[in-house]
Formats: structure tokens, C-alpha cells, sequence
């Protein structure tokens, strides 16, 4: 009998995100405060037929949602590689199929949140062979918000991203999201924020301190994006998402990550669903909260 592995992977709005010097290693000094969502997408591994004579591969990917790769560039076809690579067992040939919940290009980890949770499933098809750690190794490896996405909570990212430490955070967020007909590439919005003259945001220590709080009234004025201005550069219609999501009631509006996504911080579920309504006028929209669990497995 073939076995079938399902993992949940879970996206994310950075409710802080610094943006520091450009390293010499081409990537930026980020300062991110992160927080995992209910918004999800569904990561399932089948064991494909031992006449396929690729043991240990991925032998397809399967996702019916457009923009996403089907080949060996899409992240989740990478951590199982590297994942089955790195066993001392046999693995058996896989195929991967990803529902897909979070949107594409849209600044959420969508794609690395595939990845931390196909590194979940391929861990459990080898019987949990690595532990925690290791897969945090991995995880770093094949991108910045993969490690988060694995973990999930609530946290604070230094580094690329990767450094994590465990941010005290009290109570649910709600939260309305505004999703853009068009995405926009992480390497594109970076290259416009460099062009910008501007100064960095790496404190966060008054947003660590309203999320200790449980008060969304004292988070929502402390949500930043450095990001944000290159995004609407990039995009400059998303301004009047914002705006028409402030209108609607949000306590805050930002830009998610790299963007489109627009991320609306609301006071309770019911100003979330009627701040999304608003907006489902000019796109779709979605709604959740936060802080949600990392990467797991379906029914654990």
C-alpha cells in the first residue's frame, strides 16, 4: 500500500519589518517581528510506484493554482531532495500536491511555508528520522521565512531572517487580508527599496511590549514596513487598498512582506469580516488570525 503524508503549512505578515545595510553576501540585515496565520495551504506526499525506478525522488509536482512551479525550482520539491538526500535510509519516490490557501507572489511565505511543510511530511515518511534542529538547518538553507514558517508563533528574525527567538505574545489577532490581482516579486521590491533615501527601522522594542499586552488598540500603531514604500512604488494602486481598508474600520493597514498583499489589523473577528467585505468589492479577500501553529502534520 502506497502511503500518504498531508502537512499544513501556515503563511505570515511580518508586523515589523526592518530592512538594514545590504550584506556583502547580497542579501539585507533584516529586524522582522513575524507572526504565523491561520491562512494555510495543504502540502501532501504519496509514495508513487516502485516501477517508476526513481526511489528516493520527487517524481511530480501537482498544484492547480497558476504562477506556482510544477519542477524542481518550487521550493517544496526542494526540501524533500534535500531531506531524502540527506537519509540514511531508502526513501521511496514521491509526488507532491499543494492545495494552495495563501497567495502566490504576495508577500506572505507562501512558498516557503510549502517547503517547512513538506519538510515536515518527508521527515515523517523516513519515521521522524531528523530532529528539529537539523530541519532547522535545512530550512535556513533553502530560504529566509522557511525557518519561521516550520516554527510558527510568534517571533523575532534577525539575521536574513533565519535567527529566531520566541516573542511573548498574548491573545488573537484578527486580521483581513486584501490580495492583489497582480504579484510582486521579492528580488524586484528589494532592488526599488535600495534606490530609496531612507533610514532604517530596526527597534522593536514598544511593538514587543503592546504585544505583550494582548491589546490590538496598542499593536496597531506600531506596525511598520520598510518595505511598504517600495512595494507602492512598485504598485502604487495599493494605496487605495489601504485606504479603503482603514475607511472600513482596521485599526492598521500595511503591506505584508515584499507585497501585494495588504495585511489589515482589526479589533475583534466581526470588524475583520465586515473590513474584508469592504474590500471584496475591488478583489478578493480573505480573513484570519494569528499567532497560528507552524508547519505540522494533518490531524497532530
Amino acid at each position: 500500500m502506497m502511503r500518504e503524508v498531508t502537512a499544513i503549512a501556515h503563511g505570515k505578515v511580518n508586523l515589523h519589518l526592518g530592512v538594514g545595510a545590504l550584506r556583502d553576501d547580497g542579501y539585507h540585515e533584516l529586524v522582522s517581528i513575524f507572526q504565523s496565520l491561520e491562512l494555510r495551504d495543504v502540502v501532501t506526499l504519496t509514495e508513487a510506484s516502485p516501477n517508476t525506478g526513481v526511489a528516493g525522488r520527487v517524481v511530480e509536482l501537482e498544484c492547480a493554482t497558476a504562477g506556482v512551479p510544477t519542477d524542481n525550482t518550487n521550493l517544496a520539491w526542494r526540501a524533500v531532495d534535500i531531506v531524502f538526500g540527506r537519509s540514511t535510509q531508502q526513501p521511496p519516490a514521491v509526488r507532491i500536491t499543494l492545495a494552495k490557501g495563501i497567495p502566490t507572489a504576495g508577500g506572505m511565505a507562501g512558498g516557503s511555508a510549502d517547503a517547512a511543510a513538506a519538510l515536515i511530511a518527508a521527515n515523517k515518511i523516513l519515521d521522524n528520522e531528523f530532529e528539529l534542529g537539523e530541519l532547522l538547518d535545512i530550512a535556513a538553507d533553502l530560504g529566509s521565512d522557511v525557518p519561521f514558517t516550520l516554527v510558527g508563533g510568534t517571533a523575532l528574525g534577525t539575521g536574513r531572517g533565519e535567527h529566531l527567538v520566541p516573542t511573548l505574545s498574548k491573545g488573537t489577532y484578527h486580521w483581513a487580508l486584501a490580495f492583489s490581482r497582480t504579484g510582486l516579486a521579492t528580488p524586484a521590491v528589494f532592488r526599488k527599496l535600495d534606490e530609496l533615501d531612507r533610514t532604517p527601522h530596526l527597534d522593536v522594542t514598544a511593538l514587543s511590549r503592546a504585544l505583550r499586552t494582548g491589546n490590538p488598540h496598542q499593536v496597531a500603531p506600531l506596525l511598520h514596513n520598510d518595505m511598504q514604500a517600495a512595494a507602492l512604488s512598485l504598485q502604487p494602486q495599493l494605496r487605495t487598498t489601504l485606504n479603503t481598508g482603514m475607511a472600513a474600520g482596521a485599526l492598521a493597514g500595511i503591506v505584508s512582506g515584499s507585497g501585494p498583499t495588504c495585511a489589515f489589523l482589526c479589533e475583534d473577528a466581526r470588524a475583520a469580516r465586515e473590513v474584508a467585505a469592504e474590500l471584496s468589492l475591488s478583489g478578493n479577500t480573505a480573513v484570519t488570525s494569528g499567532p497560528a501553529r507552524g508547519a505540522h502534520l494533518k490531524g497532530e
